[in-house]
């Protein structure tokens, strides 16, 4: 069982707690915990990433095990850590502002 951390606005909107549990089958990269996320919370597409590329939208970062993970290639493994459960996968939505 996987384990997500997802940023407030978003478990409001997926009506979920802090920490949702998933299950991933095969490898575990970043696409599939996304891809399963979104299965089991349809409401979430198109939120952490673009309809269209995939890609992470600009205020989400992806930690790992104390790693930001926001820019590594979205189908390399994750820490066994995170494949065991042992670790949570964070979503964060980053700050901005000046």
């Amino acid at each position: 069982m996987i384990r997500v951390v997802i940023p407030h606005h978003l478990r409001t909107l997926a009506r979920a707690g802090k920490e949702v549990q998933l299950e991933v089958a095969g490898l575990i990269t970043q696409r599939a915990i996304l891809d399963a996320l979104e299965a089991q919370y349809p409401m979430l597409r198109g939120t952490i990433r673009d309809h269209g590329t995939q890609q992470r939208r600009a205020f989400i970062r992806f930690f790992a095990c104390g790693q930001d993970l926001s820019h590594e290639p979205t189908d390399a493994p994750l820490p066994d850590a995170i494949a065991t459960g042992a670790e949570p996968f964070l979503i964060i939505g980053a700050m901005a502002g000046g």
